[in-house]
């Protein structure tokens, strides 16, 4: 396992949520991120599709982590705001996959764009863009 797949990676650190919805982050290149989800039963909401709220954990996460992947060894990065958008549902069985890349690096703030994609047709099911914040230690 790389560092960039490894779960337990001191750089960007493991929890809880992660672990339980089992998704994998991959960094392709400084600021661009591939997530991927093999979608089970615990994922879907009670119309039998996957939850927004996992689709959004995923989106948040790949995209902190994208964020992490441009930052100075003495910094970090918190969420400021994030703007999504669903636009299909999927069932279990069907692999996901959220391709994140960063749009702006400022000094201060860095803003990030996900689309999540899967399904026999690899339609776009959402989308979100996100603003962090950069934070010296």
């Amino acid at each position: 396992m790389t560092a960039e797949t490894d779960p337990s990676d001191p750089e960007y650190g493991e929890f809880p949520l992660r672990t339980y919805l089992g998704f994998e982050l991959i960094v392709k290149s400084p600021g661009e991120v591939l997530a991927t989800l093999d979608v089970e039963e615990q994922h879907l909401n009670p119309n039998g599709v996957i939850g927004g709220g996992v689709l959004f954990t995923l989106m948040d996460t790949a995209m902190g982590k994208a964020v992490f992947s441009v930052l100075n060894d003495d910094q970090i990065c918190a969420s400021l705001e994030i703007s999504t958008r669903f636009l299909k549902g999927v069932g279990p069985g069907t692999e996901i996959r959220a391709d994140v890349s960063i749009v702006k690096a400022g000094r201060r703030v860095i803003t990030v764009d996900a689309r999540t994609y899967g399904g026999p047709a690899d339609d776009l099911l959402a989308m979100a863009t996100g603003t962090f914040a950069v934070i010296d230690l």
